[in-house]
């Protein structure tokens, strides 16, 4: 399975540390965000990861190449401008391939990969499988629920996408050009019953403001 990590935003709400330096580049413990990624993926046993850069990305591939020192090979999809995360993954489908893959935003810590990753087979009618976390403050009213391993996009219990999903490329099949955010095809295929979920309850934190970033620093220390 081949991995993808979406690290083309511009990251408006780090600034000023994004004035300089693309997202993924940010340093949680002086260790560049991606590359807990890049460590964790090599550890589960991926070998090809595909990195979308826009705002500055010619930082991110001279910083991490081509992957050799996490035994990787890296691919770089690139966007004169960010196409968000919808736009990021169609833009890169050539570089994914026609089997399933798993992606996970660039913004995100997680402590560890769902376990499962590898060893998810999507069901012949199912597009995705994504992974949902409990609501952070920033979002207490969550996205997505769950029932029966299904994504509802209405539920008595909602949970917040976490930015990790495995997707099969044809769910991007009817998909606009441009840039648009995935849900904009998930919530549709999740109304036919398309999408699997699960919760996931590891460690998850959403690195998109500067406070954020310093309170997960302390937290992993």
């Amino acid at each position: 399975m081949k991995a993808m990590i979406l690290a083309a935003g511009r990251g408006q709400r780090l600034r000023p540390l994004t004035n300089t330096l693309p997202k993924p580049l940010v340093p949680v413990n002086g260790k560049p965000l991606i590359v807990y990624h890049l460590e964790k993926l090599a550890a589960i046993g991926i070998k090809e990861v595909v990195i979308n850069i826009a705002w500055l990305g010619h930082k991110i591939s001279d910083a991490l190449g081509n992957g050799d020192q996490w035994q990787l090979k890296i691919h770089y999809s690139h966007e004169t401008e960010a196409l968000e995360t919808g736009g990021g993954i169609c833009n890169a489908l050539p570089l994914l391939g026609s089997e399933p893959f798993f992606v996970i935003n660039g913004d995100v810590f997680v402590d560890q990969l769902p376990n499962s990753i590898t060893d998810i087979r999507l069901p012949k009618h199912c597009l995705a499988h994504l992974w949902l976390v409990d609501n952070p403050s920033h979002n207490p009213s969550g996205d997505f629920g769950i029932s029966n391993h299904y994504l509802q996009n209405e539920s008595g219990t909602m949970l917040t996408f976490s930015g990790m999903g495995i997707y099969h490329p044809k769910l991007f099949d009817n998909a606009p050009k441009g840039a648009f955010g995935t849900p904009l095809l998930i919530r549709p295929a999740a109304d036919k019953q398309l999408i699997h979920a699960e919760h996931f309850k590891g460690l998850w934190c959403d690195v998109g403001t500067v406070e954020r970033l310093h309170q997960l620093e302390k937290h992993i220390q």
